[in-house]
């Protein structure tokens, strides 16, 4: 299984969500899971934010692009790839002031390109092309947030990343929401944190049951069409 786990927590070794995601991926190696991770600190290495230049690039033809115009869109295209190249997505953030880090929404609008991470279909649909990945997000959040709260209804990062990644063809989304941490008192964030694990525990093992399921109908399939090769070769 191909993941690309992107982190977007500003802090370092404080940060929950990083240890989250860590977490998650321990357990899925525990689960035996083959893993080729492909790892994405948008701290560190973050995507430019929309330019007027970028703008204009990706909304002309591929075939009308001029050099400059192809340069501007190289790094997008690049993460592109990457994002359709993966099985699964493990995007791992806190909230900040109620939504995403500035960073992440950065990566948001390089990979959402017309004609590459969606397409617009002959009967004016738009044809998100992220069907097949398994998503993952993981955010961390200072306040509780949960139905009954009295924050409930200020919770904009989780319709965003819906709405953002639904665009893209992401259906189900899992979300694993270790809350409140920052402004409540140490039990209630040590309850929040095992109760992180143990929601991230059971999508690894979910997640490990489908990687298996898929990877024994690979070697029946492979089995069989060796057994036809050998029976034509025999006729």
């Amino acid at each position: 299984m191909k993941i690309m786990h992107v982190d977007a927590s500003a802090k370092r070794e404080r940060s929950n969500s990083r240890a989250l995601s860590r977490y998650f991926l321990e357990r899925l190696r525990e689960e035996r899971v083959d893993l080729e991770v492909d790892y994405l600190d948008v701290t560190v290495d973050t995507p430019p934010h929309v330019s007027e230049a970028f703008a204009i690039a990706t909304y002309t033809p591929a075939q009308e692009r001029t050099a400059a115009m192809k340069a501007t869109l190289a790094s997008s295209d690049a993460l592109c790839r990457r994002l359709l190249a993966a099985d699964a997505l493990v995007f791992a953030m806190p909230m900040y002031n109620w939504s995403m880090p500035s960073a992440f929404k950065a990566f948001i609008d390089s990979v959402t390109r017309t004609g590459v991470t969606y397409v617009n279909s002959d009967d004016g649909r738009v044809v998100g092309q992220l069907v097949r990945q398994k998503v993952l997000f993981i955010t961390s959040r200072g306040a509780d947030l949960r139905a009954g709260s009295p924050y409930e209804s200020m919770d904009a990062l989780t319709p965003a990343l819906k709405a953002a990644f639904g665009f893209l063809g992401v259906a189900e989304p899992t979300f694993v929401d270790a809350q409140p941490l920052q402004f409540a008192n140490p039990e209630a964030r040590a309850e929040a944190l095992e109760r992180a694990r143990a929601e991230l525990a059971g999508v690894a093992a979910n997640w490990a049951s489908r990687a298996k399921r898929i990877a024994h109908a690979s070697v029946a399939t492979t089995v069989d069409t060796h057994h036809e090769a050998v029976t034509l070769c025999q006729e």
